[in-house]
């Protein structure tokens, strides 16, 4: 069974940083691109940034692009997602996302909260 772990999430000031880790579990990331949504309360899941297999190509919301940094680590099954600058506006529910493959439409992880506050 795929499991999707997120942790690293937080109160932060603004201006800060936080890195958020998703560890997988029952699949081999190295086979798929993988993903950071955020989704606020009555908003729409929104892709943050994404990186393919190798880590080569990896794409970014506008609004994070130069604050946020994605990256994997396939030996260890791991996807991070380094937060610097961080604003108010990047509040929201930070869910982690493995791409799909026959049969299944990707699967997503629980989530963990990122709150950017004084």
């Amino acid at each position: 069974q795929v499991q999707l772990v997120e942790s690293g999430g937080g109160l932060v000031q603004p201006g800060g940083s936080l890195r958020l880790s998703c560890a997988a579990s029952g699949t081999i990331i190295s086979s798929y691109a993988m993903g950071w949504y955020r989704q606020a309360p009555g908003k729409q899941r929104e892709l943050v940034a994404s990186i393919d297999e190798v880590g080569v190509d990896i794409k970014y919301l506008d609004s994070v692009k130069g604050r946020f940094t994605i990256s994997r680590d396939n030996a260890k099954n791991m996807v991070y997602l380094q937060m610097n600058s961080l604003k108010p506006d990047d509040t929201d529910i930070y869910y982690c996302f493995r791409d799909s493959s026959p049969g299944n439409n990707g699967f997503w992880g629980r989530g963990t909260q990122v709150t950017v506050s004084s």
